[in-house]
């Protein structure tokens, strides 16, 4: 019946510029919700760009993975046909069918398969222990709510029903947790070995995995080297 209602509601529906994400009319929470729905647009391009600049096979990895994501909610979209709410609403579609949500699987598939990387992956190498938990938990609970997000901003914006938007979640969730145990157990043994082919070595991609926290390793050997450099230039100037 809510549904109906909201079908039915004489709102006019503009789009972000560029994006074509559309919301109603004058709603301020429908703007903001539409800006948070491109944050999987955002991801996506914040690892081109860490595959850039780091090239790192556990990254490339991670965005394969998300690729595939992508390739199965196609996939599923094309198999189940189920159509979105209020069909004729949104002008700027892609595609007609919503079932799974590919926002929700998306963002889903990244959260959780960030979470396995952070407490199983990343071991911590200094004494700080309750420190490095606590920014661990906050960066999960900071995560887990941008995922609840964009998966409401999507049935708020008439995008997608509930069932949608949670079988997105569940298919991502299921993905990202085998793909990040896939990427460990299979993956991860053949990273030296890819590392040291002269087409890596050319484009300079590196293999981190033996490296348990990466993050406070790149912050003590730039910050030594940092002082390395700064001793021998005071030399030079004496």
């Amino acid at each position: 019946m809510a549904l109906e209602e909201q079908c039915s509601a004489p709102s006019r529906w503009r789009s972000i510029s560029l994006t074509h994400v559309e919301f109603p009319e004058g709603d301020l929470t429908g703007h903001m919700l539409a800006y948070i729905s491109l944050l999987p647009i955002a991801i996506l391009v914040g690892f081109v760009t860490l595959i850039v600049f780091k090239r790192e096979l556990h990254t490339i990895s991670f965005f394969g993975g998300l690729i595939l994501n992508e390739g199965v909610n196609w996939l599923l979209k094309h198999i189940l046909r189920e159509p979105r709410p209020c069909a004729g609403t949104h002008t700027t579609l892609h595609t007609d069918y919503g079932m799974p949500s590919s926002h929700s699987q998306l963002m889903w598939f990244f959260v959780v398969y960030f979470f396995l990387f952070l407490y199983l992956r990343m071991h911590q190498t200094n004494n700080a222990r309750c420190v490095d938990l606590l920014w661990r938990h906050i960066l999960s609970i900071i995560l887990l709510g941008v995922a609840l997000s964009v998966s409401y901003s999507r049935v708020y914006l008439l995008y997608h029903t509930w069932s949608q938007v949670f079988y997105g979640g569940v298919v991502g969730s299921t993905i990202g947790i085998l793909w990040f145990f896939f990427t460990q157990e299979m993956l991860t043994p053949l990273f030296p070995k890819i590392a040291a082919w002269p087409i890596s070595e050319y484009f300079l991609v590196r293999d981190t995995s033996l490296i348990p926290n990466i993050l406070w390793f790149e912050y003590t050997v730039t910050r030594s080297e940092a002082r390395n450099r700064q001793r021998k230039l005071g030399t030079k100037l004496q």
